[in-house]
């Protein structure tokens, strides 16, 4: 399951990556596995989505909440 597959308001832990090197960008802004992440909404085409991630909000593109595999609550 990926961060795609999530419902607006719903809770999820990442458990790692659909690719062999995970990107730099995300971990960066604190995407680690084991972190507790919320789907706070859509954007009204779709893209950006906006999380939030260890107390604050992120907006990323779906193509890379595509790469992120999760556990939902």
């Amino acid at each position: 399951m990926t961060i795609l597959d999530l419902k607006p308001g719903q809770k999820a832990r990442i458990t790692g990556w659909s690719t062999e090197a995970p990107p730099s960008r995300l971990l960066e802004m604190g995407m680690l596995p084991g972190s507790e992440i919320e789907l706070v909404r859509f954007a009204p085409l779709g893209d950006p989505i906006d999380l939030k991630v260890r107390g604050f909000h992120l907006s990323i593109r779906s193509s890379e909440a595509r790469l992120v595999d999760v556990v939902p609550y």
